[in-house]
């Protein structure tokens, strides 16, 4: 059996929550600009911008990946970059994880207002391969691909 650790080692845990999410079924390449463009936040800020997010009201910039990707009102004046979209998928899931580091949180009796975002890493999970038959005794490749998302707040 594999060993898994955090991908960032801190001396002092006393003031940081920390959460996992393994094998969550989207790809890695879906979940980096958003994590991206969370990462730094306050924690409830950014509960209220992945809300947004998924309500389809604000757009996500893309940081990598970004050919042939529309341009949103807005997005210049804040991010710097006008290509965005809307991720739903990878919204819910990462505020499934902010959720989930929150309570983390309250458990360990930190305040949920002052809770700041001092990682948030998605790393590539396994993947599925299938093939689908195709004409003259070829195929096409069809991977499903998982992600890893961990977040780390820290009390300011």
């Amino acid at each position: 059996m594999g060993e898994w650790n955090y991908s960032l080692k801190l001396e002092d845990e006393s003031k940081i929550a920390k959460a996992v999410m393994r094998d969550l079924p989207i790809s890695p390449k879906k979940v980096h600009n958003l994590a991206r463009a969370v990462n730094g936040m306050m924690l409830q800020d950014a509960k209220k911008y992945l809300e947004r997010v998924i309500a389809k009201e604000e757009a996500v910039p893309h940081f990598i990946h970004r050919k042939k990707i529309p341009h949103h009102k807005g997005l210049s004046e804040r991010w710097g970059i006008p290509m965005g979209k809307y991720p739903v998928k990878a919204a819910k899931f990462l505020l499934k994880a902010l959720n989930n580091v929150e309570a983390n949180a309250e458990s360990k009796e930190l305040d949920a207002e002052k809770l700041k975002i001092i990682h948030l890493s998605v790393q590539q999970g396994y993947t599925l391969k299938r093939y689908m038959p195709r004409a003259f005794g070829r195929s096409t490749p069809k991977f499903k691909r998982y992600s890893n998302i961990e977040v780390i707040v820290k009390e300011v």
